[in-house]
């Protein structure tokens, strides 16, 4: 599913046009952004938690040239699906 597959869904779904979820959908992905991007977490009881996770440097290799390179240390986006989700999806 691509997001405008989500979109679509959501539309039909709640019974709005698609310019209204395409807004909704683009609301709900700004707000967990910019949560994660303020270091906090976003918990949806039954769906899941995203959080971020601090990923340390590190020297990785050129695989073409096998030349080492310091890759940098960045945050990084984490999800855990909850309960209500992993039970969904193992019906």
């Amino acid at each position: 599913m691509n997001k405008n597959e989500l979109i679509a869904g959501v539309a039909g779904s709640a019974g709005i046009s698609k310019t209204d979820a395409s807004n909704a959908v683009d609301a709900v992905i700004d707000a967990i952004s910019n949560a994660l991007a303020s270091g906090e977490e976003v918990r949806m009881v039954g769906f899941g938690t995203f959080s971020t996770a601090a990923r340390a440097a590190s020297v990785g290799r050129n695989p073409r040239t096998g030349e080492a390179i310091q890759i940098a240390a960045s945050t990084r986006p984490k999800f855990k699906a909850g309960k209500a989700l992993k039970d969904a999806v193992n019906k």
